[in-house]
């Protein structure tokens, strides 16, 4: 009867899910660890509450500088920004000042060699204009920095072509023998870097006038006083000047540079040779026919008549050889080797 009235009980209690699986439960089920997985609760939303309406009276915010605003959305794949291209450089004050009314000197790109060779602010010399604009032609073309380009065309344009007009003609060629070239000093392997290797210096043989002439600064024959005015002019411009007698290198031509020293420090080094002595002539002079005879020709004379001449000492009979004694052979070889001489 108890067992009965407890079923019905149960049965018409109502009962929570949870309650009624904890009580469906046989004891032993903990003790295995058979227990079903646990039913996952209703996630529940909970509202956010939205920020107050910003007040009208409120100042505006204006976006950072720092942060680039973003690209509006089209819809179509955001390219990629182009880098900004590199500014110019903006041309030197000797670039300005050497125009074409002073010299043809096209800018080129600046170099840069092994060892600090090359240079920047770099202009091919090709013609130096004159005040009367006629050009004085450099043969080749020198590869120069423009200040250098700009103290050789001042030299022609205000020394060399006043000099031209007093030789009766006027200067129409400057003879480049050398300008850049990556090297070390007087090509000697290991030297320190020339200024030719700085595209700082040149070399230069000679000027030609424009009646043909040509006048080599190195040669003996060009007349001293004309050599000697060139010399003090190019020292008076250049700070570094090498010639004929200052190391061995240069007996053929002019070197020309603008180096740097220090306190300002300048060489002029070209010893300019006195013209060469006439040459003389090839045949003696003649005789003049007041000069006494010559007393060595007569006595020579006088000496071949009294000797026999070779013929008749062939003609003569030979003498018998002599017997001598051992000793003497020494002094007949002696003789002998006087004959032969």
């Amino acid at each position: 009867m108890v067992t009965a009235a407890s079923a019905l009980l149960l049965l018409g209690m109502p009962i929570e899910p949870a309650f009624g699986a904890r009580a469906s439960r046989a004891p032993w089920d903990n003790l295995f660890r058979m227990s079903p997985p646990k039913a996952r609760g209703v996630v529940r939303r909970v509202a956010v509450p939205l920020p107050k309406p910003r007040p009208a009276e409120a100042p505006s915010a204006e976006p950072a500088a720092e942060e680039p605003q973003a690209a509006p959305q089209t819809g179509k794949p955001t390219e990629q920004a182009e880098p900004a291209p590199k500014p110019t450089p903006q041309p030197s004050a000797c670039r300005l000042a050497l125009t074409d009314a002073i010299a043809i000197a096209p800018s080129i790109p600046d170099i840069k060699g092994a060892g600090g060779c090359g240079g920047e602010d770099l202009v091919r010399l090709e013609a130096i204009v004159l005040p009367d604009r006629r050009q004085v032609s450099v043969k080749p073309a020198a590869i120069l920095r423009c200040t250098m380009a700009s103290a050789l065309a001042d030299w022609i344009r205000s020394d060399i072509a006043p000099l031209a007009v007093t030789l009766g003609s006027t200067v129409s060629d400057l003879d480049n023998f050398d300008s850049f070239e990556c090297r070390g000093r007087n090509r000697i392997a290991g030297a320190q870097l020339s200024e030719h290797g700085r595209a700082n210096a040149l070399d230069v043989r000679a000027f030609k006038l424009a009646n043909g002439r040509s006048i080599s600064l190195t040669d003996r024959t060009v007349p001293r006083e004309l050599r000697v005015t060139v010399l003090h002019s190019v020292c008076a411009r250049f700070s570094t000047v090498l010639g004929p007698g200052s190391d061995g290198y240069h007996e053929d031509h002019i070197h020309l540079d603008l180096m740097e020293r220090r306190n300002n420090y300048r060489i002029c080094q070209w010893d300019v040779w006195d013209p060469l002595p006439q040459t003389a002539p090839l045949l003696p002079a003649e005789r003049p026919e007041e000069a006494p005879p010559r007393a060595v020709a007569a006595k020579s004379d006088a000496k071949s008549k009294a000797e026999p001449s070779e013929a008749e000492k062939s003609d003569e009979p030979e003498p018998e050889p002599e017997s001598k004694p051992a000793a003497s052979k020494p002094a007949a070889s002696k003789s002998a080797t006087k004959k032969r001489r």
